[in-house]
């Protein structure tokens, strides 16, 4: 069942593992570290195709992905046809090689806009930027949407059929509704449904945290991809183990402490580096509040988040699981 390989456009592979977009997270040092440990297919973080934002510091870091490894999967947002084929078409200048529509953000401050999942309650809008993105590009377009605004208004097999028929590649689906959010059970069957109403490849997404939960969702949905989120934050080779499970059956160990603390360096080292210190020592902050979660290291996370210097942050990193390995 997992022997086809995906296709994009002109990427395929065998890969059906999709990591998710997300803000805050999946930023260059993020995709560069999941590529580093396996994972193939990434996509960015959001970035808002208002134009005049983007001589923000944090615009222009996520338009920093001109000569990342293929594909450069880039996800735009907003809610104006005209300005989302405009953003796709400069982002497809400077390099994206699949471009994604944001219609699945919960966010306030994106749904405040009209634009993210707040987009599917206007049908006839959603088709509008569906056809001036697909019409903007050469690239494959692909999108990322909920089942609905809520359980009482759910058109996603809706919306998905209007993206096939405007051509685009690949549409994921997140199986909560907008009013949702991340709590409640994901309703695969939903997602399944859309699945059986188009011939376009459909990708799973919600709460898909282990690899025999990809498996399964996979084997009840039909679609063709998962898309992993949350559960990576903290365990940036999951995806890739998701992966070697799908194909092979073979269900990788978690590095073992000594990995793990070099992994955890190497992404600290890597923000400062792209963030400049005030900023890398902040994100780094909920990274490795990630990494740590659930282990009984409250305090060593309490004193590591009152820590201002990159040197420092580092240091202690190394200090922490160091002892810890010798302990063990």
């Amino acid at each position: 069942m997992f022997d086809v390989p995906l296709q994009i456009g002109p990427f395929a592979h065998p890969s059906r593992v999709i990591v998710a977009p997300m803000a805050g997270v999946t930023d260059r040092p993020y995709r560069e570290l999941c590529r580093s440990l396996g994972a193939y297919w990434l996509v960015s973080e959001m970035i808002t195709s208002d134009q005049r934002l983007w001589g923000s510091k944090k615009s222009d870091r996520r338009l920093a992905f001109h000569d990342e490894a293929a594909p450069r999967w880039i996800q735009i947002a907003g809610a104006d046809p005209e300005m989302m084929a405009a953003a796709a078409r400069e982002n497809e200048r400077r390099g994206a090689q699949i471009i994604d529509i944001n219609m699945g953000c919960p966010a306030k401050k994106v749904c405040k806009r009209a634009a993210g999942s707040a987009l599917l309650r206007d049908e006839a809008l959603v088709k509008n930027i569906l056809a001036a993105v697909v019409g903007a590009v050469g690239v494959p377009v692909t999108l990322k949407m909920r089942l609905g605004w809520s359980r009482d208004s759910i058109n996603a097999p809706k919306i998905a059929g209007m993206a096939e028929a405007a051509g685009v590649s690949l549409v994921t689906v997140h199986g909560r509704t907008r009013a949702c959010r991340f709590e409640g059970s994901v309703d695969y069957a939903a997602i399944a449904a859309v699945k059986q109403a188009v011939s376009i490849p459909i990708v799973a997404n919600g709460d898909i945290d282990t690899p025999a939960r990809a498996r399964e969702v996979l084997t009840t949905t039909g679609c063709d991809a998962v898309m992993i989120g949350r559960a990576a934050q903290g365990r940036p080779w999951l995806p890739a183990q998701v992966d070697e499970f799908l194909r092979s059956g073979r269900l990788q160990k978690n590095p073992p402490l000594g990995e793990i603390k070099s992994l955890l360096i190497a992404h600290i080292s890597q923000l400062h580096a792209f963030y400049g210190e005030v900023n890398g020592v902040r994100i780094a902050r909920k990274h490795v509040g990630w990494y740590l979660s659930g282990t009984g290291r409250e305090g060593f996370l309490r004193s590591f988040n009152t820590l201002e210097g990159a040197a420092q942050q580092v240091a202690a990193v190394d200090r922490a699981l160091h002892e810890e390995a010798l302990v063990a």
